[in-house]
């Protein structure tokens, strides 16, 4: 896969290969990454890349013309654009799995006060990764590409995956490791069984529990399977 980050500072991404699952797929040859400065798709000798916004206004705004150069130059018939923009879908692991089958994935990162509105009109999407204020698209570029790697594969342990938070709609249910017990505070004995169905059913209820408790937005959009309605039963919580 290749991904594409179009950038006004692009020594923000001078690390990112040292990320040990970034690195990994860069290394087995699942991830090809390139780093491309807006800046010099300025014309003119100043290199023009953003002006005051028409109209009047606070801040500077990125021109459709330089950004449209970038994108011209970072584009095959293959490629999938997004802006990175606060007016954007929020992203998900849902969204995450999406772009993870893609061969080609073009992201643009604004900046200063924002960009053109008409340059909107030239990528596939738009995409936010919440509803804050960034000073650009940086670091929404960073997690993307993250949330993204990890998920080709050869990536990662096959499997590794599957169970985390929001795969499913659901948290992930509690880990725990050793020592067993510190200072009283003990893990649960069914982890210790090595019963592993009633492990797995432990889980299940779990990850119902904590969602309901920290995640109740998720949890109310989640349809219960009748195994989901009857773990909670057992659990005493399929109505509280």
């Amino acid at each position: 896969m290749k991904i594409t980050i179009l950038t006004m500072f692009p020594d923000s991404f001078s690390s990112i290969s040292s990320f040990p699952v970034i690195k990994r797929a860069m290394d087995r040859g699942l991830l090809e990454l390139v780093i491309k400065d807006i800046k010099d798709y300025g014309g003119g000798s100043f290199r023009h890349i953003d002006d005051s916004p028409c109209g009047g206004g606070v801040g500077m705004i990125l021109r459709i013309d330089t950004l449209m150069r970038a994108l011209s130059d970072s584009v095959t018939p293959s490629s999938h654009t997004v802006l990175l923009s606060p007016k954007g879908s929020v992203y998900n692991q849902k969204k995450a799995r999406e772009f993870s089958t893609l061969n080609d994935l073009v992201l643009v990162s604004g900046h200063y006060e924002g960009v053109d509105r008409r340059f909107e009109d030239h990528v596939d999407e738009m995409v936010s990764i919440g509803d804050y204020i960034l000073t650009g698209g940086e670091l929404p570029a960073f997690v993307i590409v993250d949330s993204i790697s990890r998920l080709l594969k050869g990536t990662i342990r096959e499997g590794a995956t599957e169970d985390e938070s929001h795969e499913n709609g659901l948290l992930e249910y509690p880990q725990y490791t050793k020592p067993v017990d510190w200072n009283g505070e003990k893990v649960p004995e069914i982890l210790l069984s090595g019963n592993h169905k009633a492990i797995d059913e432990w889980r299940e209820t779990q990850a119902l529990l904590d969602t309901k408790r920290l995640r109740p937005d998720l949890f109310e959009k989640h349809i219960l399977t009748e195994r989901e309605k009857k773990l909670l039963e057992k659990a005493g919580e399929l109505s509280s």
